[in-house]
């Protein structure tokens, strides 16, 4: 298609098209790809981010993926297993003897408690249900909240949880997410989760960490557990996008990457 001369509506349709495949993009390099100013792109852009296509960054815009619905859990333990295995072995290296540690529901929190080890009296308080096996033979306390059982999850959540929850104050919360962006922050499927993990980072008095995976980023689920300023460290892999690290690292947060030592 030529590009001189199109009227909104045509360049609208080109930036969903290039965003589609590139998931991220610079408004230098829209305005080059349709033959127009920084000024018009930015102009674009602020439209379709009102329209909920797109999400804009620094210097740019990425795509705005809704997620639909929750996977079963085993789909998801199945994807990026040596990412979040590093991500899990990182995150652990953080936890601090002496710890009281809050940990959600998740396949890459599942790893973080994997890989607690040979750290004196640290407590995990959770309702990942994957703990149970995870935590044969270790040397820390596991506290698992009560609560309704939820396959998909594999958690607990409910009134028996968030009871168990508003007794105890953690010295750090490491919370895994299904989505994360600048503009929506950290967002999880379901509300029963979402209520869990909003009260394990209001009780938690320390660092907020969140754990995921490169693909989570400009993910959005449908609840928001915590706002990007209410998280100090995100442990990530190292295929994490090198400009959502800049924007993060500009509003304070941490990015820790997990490479293979």
């Amino acid at each position: 298609m030529e590009t001189e001369n199109l009227i909104p509506a045509q360049r609208y349709d080109l930036i969903q098209q290039h965003l589609v495949s590139q998931k991220i993009a610079s408004c230098a390099t829209l305005a080059k790809l349709l033959n127009v100013s920084e000024s018009t792109i930015r102009r674009d852009l602020e439209w379709l981010e009102s329209q909920g296509v797109l999400e804009r960054t620094r210097g740019g815009a990425m795509l705005s993926q809704r997620i639909r619905a929750e996977e079963e859990y085993q789909q998801r333990a199945l994807r990026y297993i040596e990412e979040k295995r590093l991500i899990g072995a990182k995150t652990a290296s953080l936890i601090e003897p002496g710890d009281l540690v809050f940990i959600n529901s998740g396949t890459t929190t599942e790893q973080v408690i994997r890989h607690i080890k040979d750290i004196p009296n640290v407590t995990v308080i959770t309702n990942n249900t994957s703990a149970l096996n995870e935590a044969i033979d270790q040397d820390f306390e596991l506290v698992l909240l009560g609560g309704t059982y939820l396959p998909l999850s594999r958690a607990v959540i409910g009134m028996f949880s968030t009871d168990n929850l508003n007794q105890v104050y953690a010295s750090k919360a490491i919370i895994g997410v299904d989505g994360i962006s600048l503009k929506y922050g950290c967002t999880v499927p379901t509300q029963p989760e979402a209520e869990v993990v909003r009260l394990m980072i209001e009780h938690t008095q320390g660092p907020v960490i969140i754990v995921t995976d490169f693909s989570k980023w400009g993910s959005v689920s449908n609840h928001l557990v915590a706002r990007i300023e209410q998280t100090h460290k995100l442990v990530t892999d190292d295929k994490f996008d090198l400009n959502a690290r800049v924007a993060l690292a500009s509003r304070s947060i941490e990015v820790i990457i997990a490479n293979i030592k």
